[in-house]
């Protein structure tokens, strides 16, 4: 009798994963390096237009290769800085919220014109900030990141992009989750530039990757107050890469980015390493026929 050994392949390996370790151009499912002044080159960097006009001092924090325990961490992204963008500190609030970590993101749109120059952005996002403390009196920026047409990507609220910063971004369901804004307006009919997809998926990959969430999985969040869609204490679930309208009532992000989100689901979580593959027990049982020679 012939004997056969079926090696089954592995559906995850724990490994330590080098975090900041790109070169400085890479090529990932689609994303491809930029030329953001001041980058540091061992991050992934998915800008693809004209650069904004950003000052092009070093951080005084250089980066490193880091290594995590988690499987799925994603390539840390180029993120314009908001001494970059020349954010005014003195009219935030002195300290930063923070956290027990980010398990969920919430995808908006800043509700202004598309027809930007990418090299304009710095001073849009000024308007922005002035507009969200000044008016709003959200003491600091709504959002903790927000993304331009051409891929770039920019640091919102203070406290720290790798750390779990508290946002004023969703009503309700601030706590442990991460905002990020596409900067313009995305309607009905409206298309979704390329470059702002791509990095809205890096961005998510990176930032769910530190607490290993498949961007493609589901979370449950609670309520903090009366003002979103669920009363206070109730706990709802929600995809890990979800859109404002889902906790609060209103039409943000858009339908237009709403009805991608399921793609830069898809990204993301092929940015973290996760194969759309079958469960090892469906292969092995299509395997098997073939193995007598019946197939």
């Amino acid at each position: 009798m012939r004997m056969w050994r079926i090696v089954l392949p592995l559906t995850a390996s724990i490994a330590a994963v080098p975090l900041v370790a790109a070169p400085a151009r890479v090529t990932t499912a689609g994303i491809v390096g930029g030329t953001m002044p001041g980058s540091p080159a061992s991050v992934l960097q998915v800008g693809t237009g004209p650069a904004p006009t950003v000052d092009s001092t070093p951080s005084l924090v250089a980066l490193s290769a880091m290594t995590v325990a988690f499987p799925h961490a994603a390539l840390h992204p180029t993120i314009v800085s908001r001494a970059q963008w020349r954010a005014d500190e003195s009219k935030r609030d002195p300290r930063a919220h923070y956290a027990n970590g980010v398990s969920a993101i919430f995808i908006h749109h800043t509700d202004t014109p598309n027809a930007y120059d990418c090299a304009d952005v710095p001073h849009i996002l000024r308007n922005l900030y002035t507009g969200q403390t000044r008016d709003q009196h959200w003491g600091d920026f709504g959002y903790n990141f927000l993304v331009d047409r051409c891929g770039n990507i920019y640091e919102g609220r203070a406290g720290g992009v790798d750390r779990p910063v508290v946002g004023s971004h969703t009503q309700g369901f601030n706590q442990g989750t991460a905002g990020i804004a596409a900067i313009g307006t995305f309607g009905r009919g409206t298309k979704v530039p390329a470059p702002m997809e791509r990095a809205i998926a890096a961005l998510a990959a990176w930032k769910l990757g530190l607490r290993d969430v498949d961007p493609r999985g589901k979370v449950r969040l609670t309520s903090t107050n009366d003002k979103s869609l669920y009363p206070k204490g109730t706990s709802a679930s929600f995809y890990a890469i979800s859109a404002h309208r889902d906790g609060f009532a209103t039409d943000c992000p858009g339908d237009a980015l709403f009805a991608r989100l399921p793609a830069i689901r898809d990204l993301a979580a092929r940015l973290q390493g996760r194969c759309l593959r079958e469960p090892a027990r469906v292969q092995l049982s299509r395997a098997l026929p073939s193995l007598d020679g019946s197939r």
